[in-house]
């Protein structure tokens, strides 16, 4: 049985935090280790996921629209990233884990309340189980951690703010702002 490509609902950073997220892939890239900056789909962008699902409902986008636009919904939300995680088995992702506060934690459990709506919604991004964080490299082989460790070198903690959220549906191949024209390219992406 194979599964359908996941569709996901993700947070925005202010242009400042996409900036340094972007100049640390290019420090990986430019030592020639694996980077976020070789991926070069459209819905390549700093980002934090807050929830992923085969399928989405109309209805759960509807929905998702409203909360994208909701003053109640707390954006823009103040976050911090800060030090270096690393999740995964034999390969690894190495990555910035975004301080999980209390707005954020809220936030999220919103989009994931919303989502149980949908089709297929992964059991890692469910109020509890979910681990916020900034991808930095992706399929990094334990022999290469250390030269990753060094090339990033010391990472001072990133204040930043997630401005917006977005929506990536690999099936259809399109990224767009929850709230904004679908047809618009999102910003960053």
């Amino acid at each position: 049985m194979s599964v359908s490509p996941r569709q996901s609902v993700e947070g925005v950073f202010d242009e400042a935090t996409d900036v340094e997220v972007r100049r640390r892939w290019a420090v990986l890239a430019e030592a020639g280790l694996p980077s976020q900056a070789s991926h070069r789909g459209q819905s390549n962008s700093p980002h934090l996921t807050l929830s992923v699902a085969e399928r989405v409902p109309a209805d759960v986008e509807e929905t998702l629209v409203d909360l994208a636009g909701d003053p109640g919904s707390g954006l823009p939300l103040a976050c911090r990233l800060g030090p270096l995680v690393l999740l995964g088995g034999r390969r690894l992702v190495v990555a910035h884990l975004v301080v999980p506060s209390e707005p954020l934690m809220r936030l999220q459990a919103a989009v994931a309340a919303l989502m149980a709506g949908g089709e297929g919604v992964s059991d890692l991004v469910l109020p509890g189980r979910w681990t916020p964080h900034v991808t930095l490299a992706r399929g990094v082989d334990r022999g290469q951690l250390g030269a990753v460790l060094d090339a990033l070198g010391r990472l001072d903690e990133l204040e930043g703010a997630i401005t917006s959220l977005r929506r990536w549906n690999p099936v259809e191949r399109r990224v767009w702002t929850l709230g904004a024209d679908p047809d618009l390219p999102t910003m960053g992406a």
